[in-house]
């Protein structure tokens, strides 16, 4: 029970021997104070502001509260720290953490805040690639295709040997009557289709489509694009196109061979496949029986489809016999025997492409990708776009800040958790910015490391 009140000041019983007082002159308070790392990350890499440059303002500069850079970056930052929808902004303007990330905190005038609400935003998001009367700001979309290479080739200090381009595409559901809505037979659902590009845990590209094509269309025009932007910084970098059988198409493997590039994609089983390999498939029948365990035997040949493709190419199979029953398995390649034989390039080369998988369930579940609920396709682009920007951003503070802590491998969702979201009494003076954290914090070490691996980075850039 309190024994005294006061409009500033409330008092509760001791408790031994120390009075206990409450006020509501602490100060802003945020649950996102870890996000700080997020902000060191963005100025290492220069993530925002190259991203904002993607974009052409026509408004009036005398009458502009929130600038491009503001708006891109308040929304990068704030699908990484988990708000998918513009909505969670009319709260978030006012959190002290986002104006700093920002790089805002405060407002020009009396009745708007420091950062942009739902409906500036929106404005934002559906901006076109050609400014007009009632959407003042545009995007290139050319530069921002463009932006992905450019963030990838500036985070490796020397050009790479080698590197393996992995190409996938995946099904975005709609639930609504967007432009571009197609039933897809395959996930049994009205979808986009959107293609993404790949190397390792870095993202090239994230390439919007709708579900009534194949999966592989498209796929030459940005694997070619991709590719001649990398050799301009790269030109001795070996290459490798890596993707399942939906991508195995005569004219992706005819332009890889013509242009350098080598590749290494599934192949769907038929029966003259299956033929080919009867022999490996018997003797794995055979030793399956014998131990009891799965068998496999790895063989290879040239083969060609009857007519659409232009030449014979290099085949692996693995014939395997499992649970009884065979599981023939495929690829082609243009791969030599001084790559690797049959069994490395099947099971240690091609099959190592389903970490990609993961890449983009990151992309789509721990940063709201498939978040494409607007009406028209450009503006879910767009929204794409951004959240493909996020996963940027952290997978850039993972491979900065976090190689050397337990949150090396921890997906983009992980790390929001467990290091973002810390809760902090914000005071804001003319000297200094205090986020005041608690001090039994089970990440701290984790974020003093981090912090330290980002201050480095920021002073080399």
């Amino acid at each position: 029970m309190p024994t005294e009140c006061s409009a500033e000041l409330f008092e509760f019983a001791p408790v031994e021997r120390r009075p206990v007082v409450a006020g509501f002159d602490g100060g802003a308070i945020t649950s996102d104070a870890g996000s700080l790392l997020l902000g060191a990350a963005d100025r290492a890499i220069g993530l925002t502001g190259r991203f904002a440059a993607c974009f052409i303002d026509r408004r009036r500069p005398d009458l502009i509260e929130h600038e491009v850079r503001t708006l891109v970056g308040q929304r990068v930052f704030g699908i990484a720290l988990g708000y998918e929808d513009i909505n969670d902004h009319d709260e978030l303007r006012y959190d002290p953490a986002m104006a700093v990330l920002a790089g805002k905190l405060a407002a020009r005038r009396k009745d708007c805040a420091p950062v942009g609400g739902k409906s500036t935003l929106n404005r934002l998001e559906l901006s076109r690639a050609v400014a007009t009367r009632y959407h003042k700001i545009a995007h290139d979309p050319a530069a921002i295709e463009r932006l992905f290479v450019t963030l990838f080739l500036d985070g490796h200090k020397r050009p790479p040997k080698e590197i393996i381009l992995d190409l996938d595409a995946t099904n975005d559901p709609l639930h609504g009557h967007q432009e571009g809505r197609f039933f897809h037979g395959y996930y049994g659902c009205y979808c986009y289709l959107p293609l993404y590009v790949f190397c390792g845990r870095d993202l090239l590209a994230a390439k919007l489509r709708p579900a009534n094509i194949d999966a592989a269309a498209g796929a030459v025009e940005e694997i070619a694009r991709i590719v001649a932007q990398l050799r301009e910084r790269w030109p001795r970098t070996r290459i490798i196109a890596r993707a399942d059988s939906g991508f195995t198409r005569d004219p992706l493997m005819t332009w890889c061979e013509a242009n350098g590039v080598d590749y290494i994609f599934g192949l769907a089983k038929n029966v003259r496949l299956n033929r080919a390999i009867g022999a490996e498939l018997a003797a794995a029948r055979e030793e399956s029986r014998t131990t009891g365990q799965p068998a496999r035997r790895f063989t290879e040949f040239y083969w060609s489809t009857r007519q659409s493709w232009r030449c014979r190419r290099r085949v692996i199979a693995k014939a395997e016999w499992t649970q009884d029953e065979a599981n023939p398995r495929y690829i082609v390649t243009s791969l030599t025997p001084a790559d690797g034989n049959a069994r490395r390039l099947y099971e240690d080369v091609y099959c190592a492409r389903g970490e990609m998988e993961n890449r983009i369930k990151e992309c789509q579940m721990d940063l709201f990708g498939d978040r494409t609920s607007s009406a028209t396709m450009q503006a879910n682009q767009l929204r794409l776009w951004f959240a493909s920007m996020a996963y940027v951003l952290l997978a850039s503070l993972r491979r900065i800040a976090l190689q050397a802590t337990d949150l090396a491998d921890a997906t983009c969702g992980t790390i929001r958790r467990k290091l973002f979201k810390i809760g902090a009494l914000v005071t804001i003076s003319v000297r200094r910015i205090k986020f005041a954290m608690a001090s039994g914090c089970p990440y701290k070490a984790v974020f003093a490391a981090a912090h330290r691996a980002l201050a480095a980075a920021i002073d080399t850039s």
